[in-house]
């Protein structure tokens, strides 16, 4: 009898094992698979126009010229300013929801938060476009157009803000209580223990929360597409039409053919490098934090 409930735990673990396994082995797979078509259609396309036609700053498929230099510096400029924006309020709304909350009404608070995740980005785009984007045009901007980098940067700090808070609030919780217990005791202030103590000590989980962000607000599209005007022209400000990668890809993905549709397919590969080294900086800034 013992025997047989042996066998039974052992092929249980034996099908497990497999079972994670295969998840792990197509994880793997649809990664290799996206890479292999991205470089092998985008890259031989860079080197067949040009290194410097590609990375100009003329985007005009009539003419051939398939410059993203203009996409690329709005992308990030509206990725820097939407992170600095989330990541502010967000870590704030994290520390106040850890120690400055009433108890009662944190789990409350962090459901609703949770539901901000769940919105599709149609209907931030949405919210931008009928909201942000006249307020913006009729009380700020100086040359009286609401489209552009700021409320594209805004509409995407909100987006990004449940993350930044989830993840920044399981850090702060994760840190032992011993720490602001002992700061208390030793006659540092509330804010003092917390700010000084328990945030330094959550700063590994804090830096992924803003990993998170940022690939989340450089990868966004249709939000971006509805409140930043499309216009694949150089930022001046933030009062102007511009046009980010993932904005470029996804206006022209179901209506160009040939060259110009191979021309996006290499915007991607771009894209992909930069993710990429955003998770290089972030394993090498983790890494040099705990030595």
């Amino acid at each position: 009898m013992m025997n047989k409930a042996y066998q039974f735990i052992r092929t249980r673990e034996a099908v497990m094992r497999g079972l994670f396994l295969f998840c792990a082995s197509f994880s793997i797979l649809a990664l290799g698979c996206i890479c292999f078509f991205l470089f092998l259609n985008g890259v031989p396309f860079i080197t067949k126009v040009g290194i410097a036609n590609f990375f100009g700053t003329e985007w005009h498929l009539a003419n051939a010229s398939y410059g993203i230099f203009n996409m690329i510096v709005a992308s990030i400029y509206v990725t820097a300013l939407s992170t600095a924006i989330g990541v502010t309020v967000g870590l704030m709304t994290a520390i106040c929801l850890f120690k400055f909350c009433p108890k009662k009404a944190v789990f409350a608070l962090r459901q609703m938060i949770n539901l901000l995740a769940g919105i599709p980005s149609v209907i931030y785009g949405l919210f931008g476009l009928i909201i942000i984007v006249p307020f913006l045009r009729d009380y700020l901007s100086p040359n009286g157009v609401g489209y552009g980098i700021l409320s594209a940067s805004i509409v995407l700090a909100v987006m990004v803000m449940p993350t930044i808070i989830s993840v920044s609030l399981d850090a702060l919780n994760a840190v032992p209580s011993s720490y602001y217990e002992g700061a208390l005791a030793l006659g540092a202030t509330k804010e003092q223990s917390v700010f000084k103590i328990i945030v330094p000590a959550a700063k590994s989980g804090i830096l992924a929360a803003v990993v998170l962000s940022i690939g989340r607000a450089i990868g966004e599209t249709m939000a971006v597409i509805m409140v930043i005007g499309g216009s694949p022209v150089m930022p001046k400000g933030l009062f102007q039409s511009v046009r980010t990668m993932t904005a470029n890809i996804a206006m022209g993905a179901t209506e160009l053919s040939g060259d110009p549709a191979t021309a996006l397919v290499a915007t991607g590969v771009v894209l992909f490098v930069f993710t990429m080294l955003l998770n290089i900086c972030f394993s090498l800034l983790k890494n040099g934090g705990k030595q």
